[in-house]
């Protein structure tokens, strides 16, 4: 792994009715025929198991866990049916391929970048779903009213304090680390960034993934967006500090709605 790029993890579809894209906010009439629960002003949190009863990731040579995030520009109007396309069509889907373990779900309401991360048991899993993840991807671009692009990560560090729960958010922050410094970017980010994130208001977990261009991401969830809110000074000092320990620089920094979280990814840490 050369280079790096943080993301907030933790760790990233209904039957519905879509009309053609329309222009940048204007309604899209994506309609899912089984509409989201209404909570928390319209945002539900999907949480739990994914995987069919009886079926349980290889750990035969422990856990080296792979994922692929399918980063979407949707439009705003769009992102309740995109959220319905994927619990209901995009999940089960993937839960029949050999080697899923689990997907989440970030949105931006406001922007319309959502990101979706699907957990697979090994890079062989992973690469092997490519060809039956794409026309799924396509179809689910479509839903969400834009365009979407994917990468693969190793998931290096996932660490959970607890469980998430509805109105949960989280912050992504993408890094880039020098060739050399790959290995005491890991190490850094258990010895260092963790603690200083588990002491923020609301944290509930965190996650570190990689890839072979030199780029990484860390995910860093918290129980509401108000605990995010309230956090936003502080995780902006520790992200200059750190970053700056590291010889990172810091490409980019979101945050976001937590709408779907269904990873059974273990700790790894």
């Amino acid at each position: 792994m050369n280079e790096f790029r943080w993301s907030a993890v933790s760790f990233i579809l209904a039957t519905y009715v879509c009309c053609p894209t329309t222009e940048a906010n204007e309604p899209c009439g994506c309609k899912p025929k089984f509409p989201l629960k209404r909570l928390l002003g319209g945002r539900k949190l999907i949480s739990g198991p994914v995987a069919p009863p009886g079926r349980r990731p290889n750990t035969n040579r422990g856990w080296i866990v792979f994922a692929r995030t399918t980063d979407i520009q949707a439009q705003p109007s769009c992102i309740d049916a995109g959220i319905a396309h994927v619990r209901d069509e995009v999940m089960p889907a993937l839960a029949a391929m050999d080697g899923f373990v689990g997907l989440s779900l970030l949105v931006d309401r406001e922007s319309g970048r959502c990101i979706a991360t699907s957990a697979w048991e090994t890079a062989e899993a992973e690469r092997a779903s490519a060809g039956q993840v794409g026309p799924i991807r396509d179809e689910a671009a479509k839903v969400f009213g834009g365009t979407a692009t994917a990468q693969t990560w190793e998931i290096g560090i996932l660490h959970r304090d607890h469980r998430s729960n509805d109105g949960a958010c989280a912050r992504v922050t993408w890094i880039k680390v020098p060739p050399d410094q790959a290995k005491r970017a890991i190490e850094s980010y258990k010895s260092d960034v963790l603690p200083s994130l588990e002491n923020l208001e609301g944290f509930c977990s965190a996650s570190f993934l990689m890839n072979g261009s030199g780029r990484a991401v860390s995910t860093a969830t918290f129980d509401s967006r108000d605990a995010m809110e309230r956090n936003r000074e502080q995780a902006r000092e520790l992200r200059n500090t750190r970053s700056r320990e590291m010889g990172a620089d810091v490409l980019d920094v979101g945050e976001f709605e937590l709408a779907i979280a269904h990873l059974r990814v273990p700790e790894l840490v």
